[in-house]
């Protein structure tokens, strides 16, 4: 008798962490996918792509105009030189800013 009361407590508490633990994920999964895009939205506001003559460029932000036209430039620099370009006819095609 005693066996069979501990099989049914034991699977009763599996149940419940198991309950427990699906609730606490969920709310954890909803806080943290609300900080990452709040996060991304109050950041960089300026963007700037440049593009090499052939091969391919580079996009980036950031807070400042400049700022977001020499990260694009460093991207396409290392991403023309990696798809077959030429890293030295990189120039910037688009910047601007958002508000």
């Amino acid at each position: 008798m005693t066996g069979t009361t501990a099989r049914q407590c034991s699977s009763w508490v599996l149940l419940s962490l198991l309950a427990i633990d699906l609730a606490l994920t969920a709310g954890c999964a909803g806080n943290a996918s609300t900080a990452r895009y709040s996060a991304s939205n109050t950041g960089s506001s300026c963007y700037a792509k440049a593009l090499p003559t052939a091969g391919e460029g580079g996009l980036a932000w950031g807070s400042t105009l400049n700022m977001a036209r020499e990260k694009s430039m460093v991207n396409c620099i290392r991403y023309a030189g990696r798809s077959g370009g030429a890293p030295d006819t990189c120039h910037v095609v688009l910047s601007e800013c958002k508000n």
